[in-house]
């Protein structure tokens, strides 16, 4: 008998980080990190997990928009599906209807994203491999078929993605035993949440450097003083040679962004994160120039591999911040990790949030092994929260990730997990509805 997908479960997930104002910013002052959990199973009983990260109200929409587009899923052959990836993407983020309401943006890409992460998880798991490995040991050939270069060809071919991989192709063994061994560097934001106060800030950033972090980001972007009050206090406990990155998360406009960072460049600020609204190509670009040598980054909120490609296009930043959710999913990635290499940009990517660590952490190894061969000026983000909830969470040490080696892309939630911190109906906030 011919298996088949057999359902798609979403799950809406919060958690009540906005109790201690963990991950607070100039814009998420009190967020709830949340998953659009989803769970792809199949007929034989064969299981893969995905999710979509929010901050809360809202992720009920993701939830919403995963269930819409489940009868796009149900009844597929699973041998079908897993063979061919880059179809099974288009599928999702191309259907004539819910097209219209992205197109490729929005709460219905980042459903999109939920499901295409669980069906890689689902073929990682059925081949033994942690997702990382299961994509730097695909051919250069079969990596290029997953690409939809419709819309980015201009700036990519299909030979030129093509060339990249084979370029990197000899030396995968090598950096795979130096990736086991070594992991992969890694930057912390938990010093930096804006509702920290400065002893805590302080504190945490002294720790985080004690544990073997090269680098901290801190959240600015409501008041100026404050923000450089903060940044002072935190390089003078550092010291110089520790990069101190700062994330506006979109609070600014073109020229307030400029002045702003103005202030704090005699603090040494790394990188500035998210200076102004993600769609602004432009602006990023106005931004750059006038600030440099501060470096610009974004890409957290960016929608999808043709934003990518204007941001290099325009040499609108320096950093590129994929993140494992925002667009459609692994497949997509593969994509924006070839754009990258294309232009010589270095991806740091995007993890703060739930499930974020345990995602990301894969898409970065793979570059590493089989795309841009190289960690250089590389670093994914790290945060120390809601980690256990997860059957296999990140793994930090001397601050580097330390490479997966379980099956899957690490997105599997606790079953207790998700039953107690299910939202409404869930222990955690049924009882603090009623408290």
């Amino acid at each position: 008998m011919t298996e088949l997908i057999a359902a798609v479960d979403a799950v809406d997930v919060r958690f009540p980080t906005s109790r201690e104002l963990d991950g607070s910013d100039a814009l998420n002052p009190e967020p709830d990190y949340s998953a659009t959990y989803v769970t792809v199973r199949t007929s034989s009983g064969q299981e893969g997990f995905g999710l979509a990260f929010t901050v809360g109200r809202g992720n009920e929409i993701t939830v919403a928009a995963v269930r819409s587009l489940a009868p796009l899923v149900v009844g597929l052959p699973v041998a079908e599906v897993l063979a061919d990836l880059g179809a099974f993407s288009a599928r999702l983020t191309r259907d004539s209807q819910l097209r219209w309401l992205g197109p490729e943006k929005g709460v219905i890409h980042m459903a999109a994203a939920a499901v295409v992460n669980a069906v890689w998880d689902l073929r990682a798991r059925r081949a033994g491999k942690p997702v990382w490995q299961l994509l730097a040991d695909l051919s250069p050939e079969e990596l290029v078929s997953l690409v939809d270069f419709r819309y980015i060809a201009d700036a990519l071919t299909p030979g030129q993605a093509l060339a990249i991989l084979r370029a990197a192709e000899p030396g995968r063994a090598q950096r795979r035993a130096k990736l086991l061994e070594d992991g992969y560097p890694a930057y912390t934001t938990t010093p930096g949440w804006l509702g920290y106060t400065d002893d805590k800030l302080v504190r945490l950033a002294k720790e985080a450097v004690a544990d073997g972090f090269g680098q901290i980001k801190l959240k600015v972007g409501v008041d100026p003083a404050a923000d450089e009050r903060r940044l002072r206090l935190a390089r003078a406990a550092l010291g110089p040679d520790v990069r101190i990155a700062v994330d506006a998360n979109q609070a600014w406009g073109v020229e307030q962004a400029i002045e702003w960072l103005r202030r704090l460049a005699p603090y040494d600020p790394y990188w500035i994160e998210e200076p102004t609204s993600p769609d602004d190509v432009l602006g990023h670009a106005a931004i750059r120039r006038a600030v440099a040598p501060i470096r610009v980054a974004t890409g957290e909120h960016v929608h999808n591999l043709v934003m990518f490609k204007q941001l290099l296009q325009a040499g609108a930043v320096d950093v590129l911040q994929l993140d494992a959710s925002r667009v459609a999913g692994v497949t997509e990635n593969v994509a924006i990790l070839l754009l990258a290499a294309k232009f010589g940009v270095p991806v740091c990517p995007h993890a703060g949030g739930v499930g974020l660590c345990e995602m990301v952490q894969h898409l970065a190894m793979f570059d590493y092994v089989a795309v841009s061969g190289t960690t250089e000026d590389r670093v994914i983000e790290y945060i120390d929260h809601l980690h256990e909830h997860f059957v296999d969470p990140v793994r930090i040490r001397a601050g580097h990730y330390l490479a997966p080696t379980e099956p899957g892309l690490g997105a599997r939630m606790r079953p207790e997990s998700v039953a107690r911190f299910a939202f409404p109906d869930g222990l955690e906030w049924t009882v603090a509805a009623a408290g």
